[in-house]
């Protein structure tokens, strides 16, 4: 999209009104949805309108032609070429209109949000940088207040990278009351001691607060656009306690202690928020979305408005920071102690106080708090608590704590604390968490994690009569480090699903590549220790898989899945096998241990997968094998890289294909829900699984489905061939055939005879003829020796695969005939020799010493060498009378 295809129209200038794209050859307006101040800003510069002020909503019901307007998807704004190419039509009623305030002449470039940058000027269509000495407090209120931001907070020469030309000329002389910079008045340009450009920080303007609570830190989320304040509603998808802490940070009001959604009387119109937009660096504001929504709900949330926590792995640990006359300082170590640590954690929502040491996360830094806090342990929040003025430090370092996670989560109506079905407290009030499609054993092993209770053994979707308000969690956030409560979406949700998990409770293996291997912990007085190899043996091992809802032990060695560590164990287990879990087998006291290394174990999957009714066991209709019972999988939420999960299990490969016949339903089956991601090692650790009637049947072909061709050998009637253990042989000159062939699966492909080990390593392509190939050699010789396979090729799927035979060694020996000829020619050659000696030896009866002595040196050359010894003894005698004449003359 260029100036010749997009405009703003109905504004009070070129930068400012409705945005229309031109296409077809008619200029249209363009919807609102989706859009926020980022994309907007992408506009402004397309255009050459500097950066984008503000965005509006506006419906036109005068001049709707019937309902048209065009929708611009923001993957369209990834690059300015695409923008104009992606659009599509829409049809409202009527269309709801993108308008875009733009700044016209001035922008900042290069910074980390819209109010920020170094600063640039349009003048005679040109951009320039401005100098540092042309530029004051004054005139940078002017610029932030036209750029919609609010009073600037940092104003700097190179802030944002060097000048660049062409440069401002003239000086700025703002009084600070203007509209625009431009309409300040300014004066020749003077001699610059510094050639540095402005780089410019705007605060954010005054359009975020929590308003009808109890401070400003905590009550329901407004914004305001457009000169009115609306609430914002939450996304069910995406709202957290996470995205909450944003909004504290951006309001200067600590950490969010706690978020929810507030039900109104009555649908409102409210703003929405682009979550996914939310991150500590951006502002709040550029995230929100330009459309309007009518929702029920609209978001709540409490901030610990005077302490933080901050560069820690979650919101309940980091360095502490403690707010005093707007600035937030650092606390010495020596000034804080553990009844100071428990009001701090109960301030901010949290747990008790797990971790309190200085230093724990970064070093100190300026300011530092002058006073030593002294908490009873009772108050509500720090600051009531009395202190004392400030002693001298044995030690600077700042304090770091870590606060456990509340007592908010929990498994109810189970067999035990670590068995039932899981429920999250939020607002005083515990309710149900509902199933998902995302939900997975891998999910409930973190929730077993963060319970202390072992690892997860199964998960499950429990049915209720009737739909009830649950709340709704937000699986992808769900990471081993994370705090579960921080991924609870603040949503309440209708369902009639919610989640079971059942725990190990006592064992637990970590470090390992799936959920059924690593070092095995046992749990005793609320510790995990590792277990001596010494101690443990298969039959211990196969009550422990059993526990773990795992198959029979595959692998059981020491320092498998790493060292040994504190604590160990101090008993031998003395299993017999038929125990429900480990700790209620019988032990000894400790032994001497030849080794200290600590137990690794790899248990099979009890839970079993195969593909049926198909050409081989890497193609077919894919069942499990669930609680005993082998049933077929519906097509149910089915995608490729869930189907690459259970190939790579099956050792075939990777998926090829997933499909279902129109008319294939089983009656009863399983109905399978699937987040698997690319590092799932078994279908288990990522299914969620209940039985079902009528499944409509699921069918996966993998890439090694394609039988294993065979290779023979055959040679022409006349020929000799001799059949070895380790492969074929063939006289020299025979005509021989490799047939390369395969059992019928799919018609058409290839075969390729690839030859190795041979003096001339190639390959020969045959197209598949009734699923063979016939490869002629006329007359075998010997650059035929070597290893021979055949490859079938075949495109299917729109895959190309690929499937190779067993090796075929063949040798090429010489013929009868060849050999018969050879013979002949060496006993010729003997014959010969033995007359040319015999011949030789009576030659040199007759001559002197030195003659014998020169054919004894010159008769190993043959009859040519002997000739040319008779003519030099000839020459010599000549030469002894004196005559000096050359040979035959």
């Amino acid at each position: 999209m260029n100036m010749m295809l997009s405009k703003l129209v109905e504004g009070s200038s070129r930068c400012s009104g409705v945005l229309y794209l031109k296409r077809q050859g008619s200029w249209t307006e363009v919807d609102d949805r989706d859009w926020d101040l980022k994309l907007a800003n992408v506009v402004c510069r397309l255009l050459d309108c500097g950066s984008v002020v503000q965005t509006f909503s506006t419906r036109d019901q005068m001049n709707w032609r019937h309902g048209l307007s065009w929708k611009v998807p923001p993957s369209c704004l990834e690059s300015e070429s695409r923008l104009g190419k992606c659009v599509t039509k829409r049809s409202t009623s009527p269309p709801a209109r993108l308008g875009i305030n733009c700044s016209g002449s001035v922008r900042l470039v290069n910074g980390t949000s819209l109010c920020s940058g170094q600063l640039k000027v349009k003048s005679d269509q040109s951009w320039s940088s401005v100098y540092e000495d042309d530029f004051d407090q004054q005139d940078a209120e002017v610029v932030c207040r036209e750029l919609g931001c609010g009073a600037p907070s940092v104003l700097q020469g190179a802030l944002y990278g060097d000048s660049e030309s062409p440069m401002w000329t003239k000086e700025f002389l703002c009084e600070g009351h203007e509209a625009v910079l431009l309409d300040c008045d300014s004066s020749a340009g003077i001699t610059h001691s510094s050639a540095k450009a402005v780089g410019l920080n705007c605060s954010e303007p005054d359009d975020l607060r929590l308003a009808r609570g109890s401070s400003r830190c905590a009550g329901e989320l407004e914004m305001k656009q457009m000169g009115k304040w609306n609430k914002v509603a939450p996304e069910i998808s995406e709202w957290n306690r996470k995205m909450a802490d944003i909004i504290c940070g951006q309001l200067d009001c600590g950490s969010a202690v706690s978020t929810g959604s507030k039900r109104n009387d009555f649908f409102q119109v409210m703003w929405l928020m682009k979550t996914a937009c939310l991150q500590p660096k951006n502002a709040v504001r550029e995230c929100l979305l330009t459309t309007f929504h009518r929702s029920r709900y609209n978001v709540e949330i409490k901030c610990s408005e005077s302490v933080r926590l901050v560069n820690g792995t979650s919101l309940c640990s980091g360095q502490l920071k403690v707010k005093s006359d707007q600035s937030w300082s650092s606390v010495y170590e020596d000034d804080f102690d553990q009844q100071d640590a428990e009001v701090v954690c109960r301030e901010l929502g949290c747990g008790a106080p797990s971790v309190l040491q200085g230093a724990l996360y970064g070093d100190s830094e300026s300011p530092m708090w002058t006073k030593e806090f002294l908490c009873e342990g009772h108050e509500a929040v720090l600051l009531d608590c009395d202190s004392s003025a400030g002693i001298t430090h044995s030690s600077a370092k700042a304090v770091g704590l870590n606060c456990s996670e509340p007592d908010d989560l929990r498994l109810a109506r189970g067999s035990s604390r670590c068995a039932g079905e899981l429920e999250m407290k939020q607002m005083g009030t515990w309710n149900k968490v509902a199933e998902r499609s995302e939900w997975n054993r891998k999910m409930a092993d973190i929730i077993c994690g963060q319970l202390d209770c072992g690892s997860a053994v199964s998960i499950g979707s429990k049915r209720n009569d009737f739909s009830q308000v649950m709340w709704v969690m937000k699986t992808a956030c769900l990471q081993p480090k994370n705090a579960v409560r921080e991924c609870l979406l603040k949503t309440f949700h209708l369902s009639r699903y919610n989640v079971e998990i059942k725990c190990s409770e006592s064992v637990r293996l970590v470090n390992g590549t799936s959920l059924c291997s690593g070092q095995l912990k046992v749990k005793s007085d609320q510790s995990w220790s590792s277990v001596y190899e010494d101690d443990f043996d298969q039959q211990d091992a196969e009550v422990v898989c059993r526990e773990l809802g795992c198959g029979a032990p595959s692998v059981l060695q020491g320092a498998l899945y790493g060292d040994s560590e504190s604590p160990m164990w101090t008993k031998e287990f003395l299993c017999e096998g038929h125990e429900a879990v480990l700790l209620d087998c019988d032990s000894s006291a400790g032994i001497t241990r030849s080794s200290a290394k600590a137990v690794g174990l790899t248990c099979s999957e009890s839970d079993e997968v195969r593909l049926v009714d198909g050409s081989n066991h890497c193609v077919g209709r894919l069942e499990l094998k669930h609680k005993g019972n082998w049933r077929p999988v519906d097509i149910y939420s089915w995608d490729l890289m869930s189907a690459a999960v259970v190939c790579r299990q099956l050792d075939c490969g990777s998926a090829v294909s997933i499909r279902t016949k129109d008319d294939s339903y089983h009656p009863t089956g399983w109905r399978v829900k699937t987040s698997c991601g690319p590092s799932d090692s078994t279908i288990w650790e990522c299914v969620l699984i209940w039985p079902a009637d009528y499944v409509k049947i699921l069918e996966v072909t993998c890439s090694d489905f394609l039988f294993q061709p065979n290779i023979s050998f055959a040679t022409h009637p006349d020929g000799v061939s001799r059949a070895m253990q380790w492969g074929f042989q063939v006289l020299m000159g025979s005509e021989f055939t490799l047939s390369c062939s395969t059992l019928p699966q799919h018609p058409g492909g290839s075969f390729q005879l690839v030859v190795t080990e041979s003096a001339t390593p190639q390959n020969y392509t045959l197209p598949a003829v009734n699923h063979s190939a016939h490869f002629l050699f006329p007359a075998a010789g010997s650059a035929h020796r070597g290893v021979y396979r055949c490859v079938y090729h075949l495109y299917v799927f729109s895959h190309n695969l690929s499937s190779e035979s067993q090796p075929l060694r063949l040798t090429v020996l010489a013929s009868v005939t060849h050999l018969l000829i050879r013979l002949g020619f060496m006993v010729l050659m003997v014959v010969f020799t033995a007359v040319l000696f015999c011949y030789c030896k009576a030659k040199t009866r007759a001559t002197p010493r030195r003659e014998e002595a020169n054919f004894e040196l010159g008769h190993l050359g043959g009859a040519n060498n002997l000739l040319g010894v008779e003519a030099r003894a000839q020459g010599a005698r000549q030469r002894s009378d004196g005559a000096l004449t050359q040979p035959g003359t």
